[in-house]
């Protein structure tokens, strides 16, 4: 990404271009690629020699320490990753911005590496999720004229960088919301293919050992074994699918469909520069199958609604429609002709909307045109 240095158009203008840039990146970067920009886009923009960002761990340390202002070489001869003490652990325990003329004079300065460059004037900002510190962001050597005893960085530099430690807190919270859910979706998966699956197998494996010990002194019976392999190995891959398709996320389990929906939602507003809502209207709980199968089609029309329709607003409704539930997912995104898509061969993933529907009895309907936005219905009956 192209960054501006210095302030040109002043520094509310500089930090609405980045942040807009790094609110569209995270939909398709890494989280540590976003921590990058947002490390080079501070220093750029404050105009500082050294940049550094640091996403603590629980056992006194980091977990990733992104720099900037440091060549390969120096960060090699650095040595280890810092331990949370000094300045850094004062940002990180008391959660306080620390502003400073020379980081060398505080008392709380322990020293660094050899190789560790020099640092004067600091400016270092906790990264916070409410009272939680997820880590720190700071600078040092601020390139302009200092005042006589006094910090280069000022009280508009920390109010701009602790906008950027915003980003850096959404982008550290949806990579924390989505570890937790591939470990919960893993587990699960586990314990559903084991318990489907591993007898099917089992045979599968008696079965062709059958077969290679037929197959020299009796072929026909050997074709019979691997007739029965044929047979099994299809019962197989339909209890797979099976249990991939009726994989109930934890939090459904834990929270419900509309508490878990909402949730998702939120993460989506934050993490996106487009504008997600999310409005529910006397929902009752449904049948296990049916709230699983809603939550996946709500996902899959975000999904399209975020990275492939550039939306800038998109809706959520999630209504009582007699003893089921309508569930609504509209965007003011470029739209596209369906009849044109299904003839390309291109599906947005709306057959495999469709199948989840269809697989508990719901239906599923899409009304969008190009240039018009996309909404997308689905109706499940209840129980």
């Amino acid at each position: 990404m192209a960054m501006t240095k210095g302030r040109g158009g002043g520094p509310g203008a500089g930090l609405s271009r980045v942040s807009g840039a790094l609110l569209a990146m995270s939909r398709h970067l890494e989280v540590r690629d976003v921590l990058k920009t947002i490390v080079v886009s501070a220093r750029e923009l404050l105009d500082a020699e050294y940049a550094a960002l640091g996403v603590s761990d629980d056992h006194g340390g980091f977990a990733q320490f992104v720099v900037d202002g440091v060549s390969d070489e120096q960060w090699k001869a650095i040595g280890p990753l810092p331990r949370q003490h000094g300045i850094l652990a004062a940002m990180l325990k008391d959660a306080t911005p620390q502003r400073l003329a020379d980081v060398r004079q505080d008392v709380r300065f322990e020293g660094w590496p050899s190789a560790h460059p020099e640092m004067s004037d600091f400016l270092g900002l906790p990264i916070a999720d409410g009272d939680e510190v997820l880590g720190a962001v700071f600078l040092a050597n601020k390139r302009c004229p200092k005042p006589e005893g006094g910090c280069g960085f000022t009280a508009e530099d920390e109010e701009l960088l602790s906008i950027l430690a915003q980003h850096a807190a959404i982008a550290r919270l949806y990579e924390r919301s989505r570890e937790l859910t591939i470990a919960g979706e893993r587990a699960r998966l586990a314990h559903e293919l084991h318990d489907a699956v591993s007898q099917k197998l089992f045979s599968l494996r008696l079965t062709a050992q059958a077969a290679t010990a037929l197959v020299d002194r009796d072929p026909g019976r050997a074709k019979d074994e691997l007739q029965q392999i044929a047979l099994l190995a299809a019962e197989a891959t339909d209890e797979l699918r099976s249990a991939v398709v009726e994989l109930r996320p934890a939090a459904l389990d834990e929270d419900g469909l509309v508490a878990t929906l909402r949730t998702q939602v939120q993460v989506l507003d934050r993490a996106h520069s487009a504008q997600v809502t999310f409005a529910c209207h006397g929902v009752r709980a449904l049948p296990a199958a049916q709230e699983g199968a809603v939550l996946r089609v709500a996902q899959e029309a975000l999904h399209n609604a975020l990275r492939h329709a550039d939306a800038r607003q998109v809706d959520v409704t999630l209504a009582r429609h007699g003893q089921g539930a309508r569930l609504r997912v509209a965007d003011d995104g470029r739209g596209f002709d369906p009849s044109a898509v299904r003839r390309a061969g291109r599906h947005l993933g709306l057959v495999s909307m469709r199948d989840r529907a269809g697989g508990v009895g719901g239906a599923l309907t899409v009304e969008s045109a190009p240039g018009k936005g996309t909404v997308i219905e689905m109706e499940v009956p209840g129980g």
